[in-house]
C-alpha cells in the first residue's frame, strides 16, 4: 500500500472497519505520516484529512482508553499508547500547516485559510490535553506549539474567522481564536483534579463557552488576579500578577462567561436538562451543577488565593489506599462482624464482604502493630515525601513504581512523628516525566472512628456489617461532623444502622459532601438515639 498518493489514501479510507480500533489507528497513522512525508498537492493533501477526521477521533478515543481511567507512570506498556495517540495528534496539526505554507506560494485554497488555522490549533491542542488525561506532566515546547498557531491565525486576519467543523458537538463551527481558548480553558479547570468523566465533559463545555471568551491586549489597570498569557512563552493562562509584562502579553476575559455559567445553574433550577443546554447527553443535573460550580471561579472571574497557604516542609508520611488497612491502623484489628450480628464469626466464609470484591489474605493484629510499627505487613502501604503541607493537606510525592492509586480515592495517611491516622481525599495526581508521581491530599477534618454500618433489616433477615469511618464534628476547622461510606452508598435522606461498640442507633443521610471513586462523605442526623444492641 502507497501511503504517499492521495487517491490511494482515499481508497484505505473507505475500507476501514472502525470497530478494529488499533488496524484502524495504525493504518490512520501510516496515511496522515505518509502524506505528510510526500507534501502532495495542498488540495488532495488536505482532501484526505478532512475525509480522515471522523474516524480518527473515533480511533483516537478508544485508544486513550489504556491510560484515562488510572493514570500510570512513564515507562508501562500503556505509555506507547499516549505517545502513539499524541505523535498522531500532532502529525495533524503540522499537516494543515504544512498545508497552509505550501498554498501560501500556489493559492488555491485561499477560501481555506481560517479553516487550515482552526484545524492546526484544534490539533495541537488536543496533544496537549492528552496529558491532562493522562495525569502526565507537560513535556517542554507543548504550549509554545500552540500558541504559535495562534499568533500565526492573528497575523493572517484569520484569529476570529468561524468554520465549519463538525466535530464540534454544539456549535458545529468554530474560529482559530475559540480553539486556541478551549485549550486555554481545560487547563484553567484543575485537569489533575478531574476524573475521566469530568475531564471529557471539561474538554466538551470548554468548546461550548469559548465564544464568551476575549483575549486582548489591555492589561493596563487589570488585576492582578486577572488571567493573562504569554503567546510566546510555554505555558497557559496565570495571574498577570506572576506574567513578566512583554509584547506578547495578552489579556483573559472570562466575565460574559460567568453570566453564561449563572443563566445555565438557573436553568437547571426551573428543571431544563443538560442536553438542551448543549451540555451533552451523558450529562446528568446534579453532577453538571456541582462541575459548572467549580469552574464558575477560574472560568469566569479570576484566580483566588488559597484558602490555606501552603508551606515548605520535609519529611515524610505512611501511607495507604486499601480501605481496611485504613480501619485496621485506626483500631489496632482488621474489622469483624459486631457481636451479636447473624453472620459473627462467619466472615471467612464471605471473605468479598472484607474486599468489596477483592481479593485479600485474611490477617489479624494487635493495637501494637497498627500504631507502633506500622501498619499490617498483609497491606499495601508506603513512606511518601512531603513536598509542602497546609492546614487542609499535603502535597506528596514517590518515585518509582508504587501503589496504584485512583483520583479521588480515600487514602489513610499518618506523618511518621505522629500517632493519629487520618483519612483524606486524593484531590489530584499528576506523573512527572521521570516517573515520579505527585499527589495532593485533602485531610477529612475530624479524627476517624471505625463504626460498622448496614441498611435496617427485617427481623430473621442476614444483612452484614461494613466498615465506615465516623468523622466528629471539628469547630476548629468549621466541620459538623460527617459519615465516610463505601461508594455509592449515599442516598439522601437514606436510613442505615450505625454501630459502635456495642451501641446501635440508625441515621438519616442528608446531604452528600463528596463522592469519590470509593467512598461517599454525607452529613447525616439521627433517626433514634444510641441503645443497647
Amino acid at each position: 500500500m502507497d501511503y504517499t498518493q492521495p487517491a490511494a489514501c482515499l481508497d484505505q479510507l473507505r475500507k476501514l472497519h472502525p470497530i478494529d480500533f488499533r488496524t484502524t489507528h495504525d493504518t490512520l497513522s501510516r496515511i496522515v505520516h505518509g502524506l505528510l512525508g510526500a507534501r502532495p498537492a495542498p488540495n488532495q493533501h488536505l482532501e484526505v484529512l478532512e475525509a480522515a477526521r471522523d474516524t480518527l477521533g473515533f480511533a483516537q478515543g478508544e485508544m486513550a482508553r489504556a491510560y484515562t481511567a488510572r493514570p500510570l507512570p512513564p515507562g508501562r506498556d500503556e505509555t506507547q499508547a499516549l505517545e502513539r495517540v499524541v505523535a498522531l495528534w500532532q502529525a495533524m496539526a503540522r499537516s494543515y500547516a504544512v498545508i497552509a505554507e505550501a498554498d501560501a506560494r500556489a493559492g488555491t485554497l485561499d477560501d481555506q485559510r481560517a479553516l487550515l488555522a482552526q484545524r492546526r490549533l484544534s490539533y495541537d491542542g488536543l496533544a496537549l490535553i492528552e496529558y491532562f488525561r493522562a495525569h502526565r506532566e507537560l513535556p517542554a515546547d507543548m504550549w509554545r506549539a500552540v500558541h504559535a498557531g495562534y499568533r500565526d491565525a492573528v497575523r493572517a486576519g484569520l484569529a476570529r474567522v468561524r468554520v465549519t467543523d463538525g466535530l464540534n458537538e454544539v456549535w458545529r463551527a468554530q474560529s482559530p481564536q475559540e480553539a486556541y481558548i478551549a485549550a486555554l480553558l481545560v487547563e484553567l479547570s484543575n485537569p489533575y483534579g478531574r476524573s475521566a468523566r469530568e475531564l471529557d465533559w471539561i474538554i466538551r463545555w470548554a468548546q461550548r463557552f469559548a465564544p464568551y471568551c476575549r483575549l486582548d491586549e489591555d492589561i493596563e489597570g487589570q488585576k492582578p488576579t486577572a488571567y493573562g498569557v504569554d503567546s510566546a512563552g510555554d505555558g497557559g493562562l496565570r495571574p498577570l500578577g506572576l506574567l513578566p509584562r512583554t509584547p506578547t502579553l495578552l489579556r483573559f476575559d472570562g466575565s460574559e462567561l460567568a453570566l453564561q455559567i449563572q443563566s445555565v445553574l438557573a436553568q437547571f433550577r426551573r428543571g431544563v436538562t443538560p442536553a438542551s443546554l448543549g451540555l451533552g447527553e451523558d450529562c446528568p443535573t446534579s453532577a453538571s451543577a456541582r462541575l459548572l460550580l467549580s469552574l464558575y471561579r477560574p472560568w469566569g472571574l479570576a484566580s483566588s488565593g488559597r484558602r490555606f497557604p501552603r508551606r515548605a516542609k520535609r519529611g515524610r508520611v505512611e501511607l495507604t489506599g486499601d480501605w481496611l488497612a485504613i480501619g485496621f491502623a485506626i483500631n489496632g484489628e482488621l474489622f469483624h462482624q459486631p457481636q451479636g450480628s447473624p453472620i459473627h464469626g462467619r466472615l471467612n466464609e464471605d471473605i468479598s464482604l472484607l474486599t468489596f470484591g477483592e481479593s485479600a489474605q485474611l490477617a489479624t493484629g494487635s493495637r501494637a502493630s497498627a500504631h507502633g510499627h506500622g501498619l499490617h505487613p498483609v497491606f499495601d502501604t508506603e513512606h511518601w515525601e512531603v513536598i509542602d503541607q497546609s492546614v487542609a493537606g499535603f502535597r506528596l510525592q514517590h518515585a518509582g513504581d508504587g501503589v496504584r492509586l485512583e483520583h479521588h480515592q480515600l487514602v489513610g495517611l499518618r506523618p511518621l512523628d505522629a500517632e493519629q491516622l487520618l483519612i483524606a481525599d486524593l484531590s489530584w495526581l499528576m506523573y512527572r516525566s521521570e516517573g515520579t508521581l505527585e499527589v495532593g491530599v485533602n485531610i477529612l477534618p475530624g479524627i476517624p472512628r471505625v463504626v460498622s454500618v448496614r441498611p435496617p433489616v427485617a427481623p430473621g433477615r442476614r444483612e452484614p456489617f461494613h466498615q465506615a469511618f465516623l468523622l466528629p464534628p471539628a469547630p476548629a476547622l468549621s466541620s459538623a461532623g460527617a459519615l465516610v461510606l463505601p461508594a455509592m452508598w449515599f442516598q439522601t435522606d437514606r436510613v442505615i444502622e450505625l454501630r459502635e461498640g456495642e451501641r446501635s442507633r440508625h441515621v438519616h443521610l442528608r446531604k452528600l459532601l463528596l463522592r469519590g471513586s470509593n467512598f461517599d462523605q454525607c452529613s447525616f442526623d439521627d433517626a433514634t438515639e444510641f441503645s443497647p444492641a
